[in-house]
C-alpha cells in the first residue's frame, strides 16, 4: 500500500470526509501543492470544519420538515400591502429571539404567506445551527392524543423538547377537547423553560380565550404565550391569487 493510499484511509477511518476531499485538490492542483505544510494544514483543516458545519445544517433541514423548505428571508417581499414593517422584520431575522426562547405570532387571513414567513425565518436559524421541527397544529394534537393511547407520550413530549425553534402552523384550525387543553399548556410550558415557538393562525389573538375555552387554562396558556412573544400581523389579498393571475399574465 503506497502512503498517499494509507492516509486517505486513515482520514476515511478518523471519518475526516472534508479533509480527504481537500487533500485530493491539493494533489492535484500544483500551486496548491507548492505551498508550505502549514499552509496546507490550514487549508485541509478549513475544508474539513466546512464540511461538517454544512452536514450539521443539512441533518437540521431534514430533521426541521419544514412545509416549505425552499423560503428564505431574503424572498420576503417587502413591497406586498402584508403590514410588513421591514425594520421590525430585520431584528427578528437575526435569530436572537430564538436564543432567548421567546415566541413569535403570525396572524392574518389565509394565503397572505403566514407558514412561507414562518419557514423562512426556520431557515434562517438552521443556517445558524439553530434545530427547528415543523409541525401542523391539528396533527401535532392528534398525535398526541394518540400517544396517551399508546403509552409513547413521554417519548414524543422528549423528541419535542429538543428542538429549539418548534413552529405550530393553522393554530386554531380545529376545536380543543379538554386533554387538548393540558397538553398544550404543558407543551407551551416546556418552550418557556428552554426553547421557542412560531404560532400562524387566521384567528386574531384577541379571540383566544374564547378558543381555548376552559378559562383558567385559557389564562395560563395565554399568559405564557403573550407576554413573550413578539407580533407579526399580515394583511392583503391572498399571495396565492396573486401568483395565479401572474401566471395566468404569462400565458
Amino acid at each position: 500500500m503506497s502512503s498517499e493510499q494509507s492516509v486517505f484511509e486513515n482520514l476515511q477511518a478518523l471519518r475526516l470526509v472534508g479533509m480527504s476531499s481537500a487533500l485530493q485538490k491539493v494533489l492535484v492542483t500544483p500551486d496548491m501543492a507548492a505551498m508550505s505544510i502549514v499552509d496546507i494544514l490550514a487549508f485541509l483543516t478549513c475544508e474539513e470544519l466546512q464540511y461538517k458545519s454544512q452536514r450539521k445544517r443539512d441533518q437540521l433541514f431534514k430533521a426541521a420538515k419544514l412545509k416549505q423548505g425552499q423560503a428564505c428571508v431574503e424572498n420576503i417581499d417587502h413591497l406586498a400591502k402584508r403590514g410588513i414593517d421591514k425594520s421590525y422584520l430585520i431584528s427578528l431575522i437575526d435569530c436572537e429571539w430564538i436564543t432567548r426562547n421567546q415566541f413569535l405570532i403570525i396572524t392574518g387571513p389565509t394565503g397572505v404567506g403566514k407558514s412561507w414567513i414562518a419557514c423562512a425565518l426556520a431557515n434562517k436559524a438552521i443556517k445558524l445551527n439553530l434545530s427547528v421541527l415543523y409541525k401542523r397544529f391539528g396533527l401535532l394534537m392528534e398525535e398526541l392524543d394518540i400517544a396517551h393511547r399508546d403509552g409513547s407520550l413521554p417519548r414524543l413530549r422528549n423528541q419535542l423538547s429538543k428542538f429549539k425553534l418548534l413552529i405550530l402552523d393553522d393554530w386554531a384550525m380545529a376545536p380543543l377537547s379538554d386533554r387538548n387543553r393540558q397538553d398544550l399548556l404543558e407543551l407551551i410550558e416546556e418552550r418557556v423553560e428552554s426553547g421557542s415557538l412560531i404560532i400562524t393562525t387566521q384567528l386574531p389573538v384577541s379571540k383566544w380565550h374564547e378558543y381555548i375555552g376552559e378559562p383558567t387554562i385559557a389564562d395560563a396558556i395565554m399568559d405564557r404565550i403573550i407576554h413573550r412573544a413578539h407580533r407579526l400581523e399580515l394583511h392583503g389579498e391572498s399571495m396565492r391569487k396573486t401568483y395565479k393571475t401572474v401566471k395566468e399574465d404569462k400565458v
